[in-house]
C-alpha cells in the first residue's frame, strides 16, 4: 500500500476537542449549548445514530434533549413540535433524523427549523449562503464539512491549482461538497451517473470525493496517482470469508487496490463517518455563540483561518 490513510477517529477527536473548550468558553458565562434531536419510529440503525449523537452531546459539555415519537406521528405533530424548539432559546440546534416514516413529508419539516437552528445544513438559507460562498454566515452540511477536513490538512487552506473530482449531486452531499471546494479556489467537476467516460473524468482528479451508494465503484484505475481520495460511502454488503451469512462494511471506492496509487486515502469505515458527528457538534456550538452575539469558534478545513 503505497496511500498514506487517514485516520477519521482521530481527526474527529480533534475537532471534539475544539468543541469541548469552546463550550467551557460559553460556561464561564452561565451558556450551555441546547441540541434537540427528533426521531420518529423504531428504525434500529436511526436510533444507533441518534444514541451516538446524544451521547457526543453530553461528553461535549451540552444540553441534550431527544424527542423519540411514535411510528404513528401525524405531520401536524411533528410540525408542533419543531415550531416549539425553534420557539425555545434554550436549543440552538434541531436536529430531526432521516428518513421519516413514508407517511409524513420531511421536506416541509426541514426547511421549518429555523436557519440559525439548523445544525445538519439543510435548511435552503443555510445551503444558499453557502452556494453564494458565504461560508461564515450560515451552517455547513456536516458530512461535506469533516470532509473537507481532511482535504485541507492534506493539501492547505487554499486549493488553487488542483482539480477535484466529487462523484455525486445530492443535496445532502454532492453539491455542499462542491460548493466548498469551489469557496477553496479548487477548479470542480461535479459528475454523476449520467457523466460520459466517468473513469477518464476521475483520472483528472486531484482530490476525488466519491458519494454515489455503490460498493467498491471507483477502480485503482480511476485514481490519478498520487491523488487525495476521499470515500463516502457506507454499503453493506455479503463477507463470505468471514463465514456464511457474514456481511461486512465497505465504500465506494476498491479501498485495497486504490491504496496503491492514490497518495491519501480514508478507509470505510472509520473515515468520513466520526466526522459527521464532529461536524454535527461544531455547528451546534457556532450556533450558540452566534444566538449570544459572540464570534464563534472556527474548525480547520471548514472556514479559513
Amino acid at each position: 500500500m503505497n496511500a498514506s490513510v487517514i485516520d477519521g477517529k482521530q481527526v474527529a477527536a480533534s475537532v471534539i476537542d475544539a468543541v469541548k473548550s469552546a463550550t467551557a468558553v460559553l460556561g464561564v458565562n452561565g451558556i450551555k449549548p441546547g441540541l434537540a434531536v427528533v426521531i420518529v419510529g423504531d428504525d434500529p440503525a436511526s436510533h444507533a445514530y441518534v444514541a451516538s449523537k446524544s451521547k457526543m452531546a453530553e461528553e461535549c459539555g451540552f444540553l441534550s434533549i431527544q424527542h423519540t415519537l411514535p411510528q404513528a406521528t401525524t405531520q401536524a405533530e411533528i410540525e408542533a413540535l419543531v415550531t416549539a424548539l425553534n420557539a425555545d432559546a434554550a436549543i440552538h440546534g434541531i436536529l430531526v433524523q432521516l428518513p421519516l416514516p413514508n407517511h409524513l413529508n420531511s421536506e416541509p419539516l426541514i426547511q421549518s427549523i429555523l436557519p440559525e437552528k439548523d445544525v445538519d445544513g439543510l435548511n435552503i438559507v443555510n445551503a444558499g449562503k453557502l452556494a453564494s460562498g458565504d461560508l461564515e454566515g450560515g451552517l455547513i452540511s456536516c458530512t461535506p464539512a469533516g470532509a473537507m477536513v481532511f482535504v485541507r490538512q492534506t493539501h492547505g487552506e487554499d486549493l488553487s491549482g488542483l482539480n477535484a473530482v466529487v462523484i455525486g449531486r445530492s443535496n445532502l452531499f454532492g453539491k455542499p461538497m462542491s460548493a466548498l471546494l469551489l469557496a477553496a479556489n479548487a477548479t470542480v467537476t461535479t459528475a454523476h451517473s449520467r457523466t460520459k467516460d466517468l473513469p477518464t473524468v476521475c483520472r483528472n482528479a486531484d482530490i476525488l470525493v466519491v458519494a454515489v451508494g455503490r460498493p467498491e465503484m471507483v477502480k485503482a484505475d480511476w485514481v490519478k496517482p498520487g491523488a487525495t481520495v476521499i470515500d463516502i460511502g457506507i454499503n453493506r454488503v455479503l463477507a463470505p470469508e468471514k463465514g456464511k451469512g457474514k456481511t461486512k462494511l465497505v465504500g465506494d471506492v476498491a479501498f485495497a487496490e486504490a491504496a496503491e496509487v492514490a497518495g491519501v486515502i480514508t478507509p470505510v469505515p472509520g473515515g468520513v463517518g466520526p466526522m459527521t458527528i464532529a461536524m454535527l457538534m461544531a455547528n451546534t456550538v457556532i450556533a450558540a455563540h452566534r444566538t449570544y452575539g459572540r464570534t464563534p469558534p472556527r474548525f480547520r478545513g471548514w472556514i479559513d483561518e
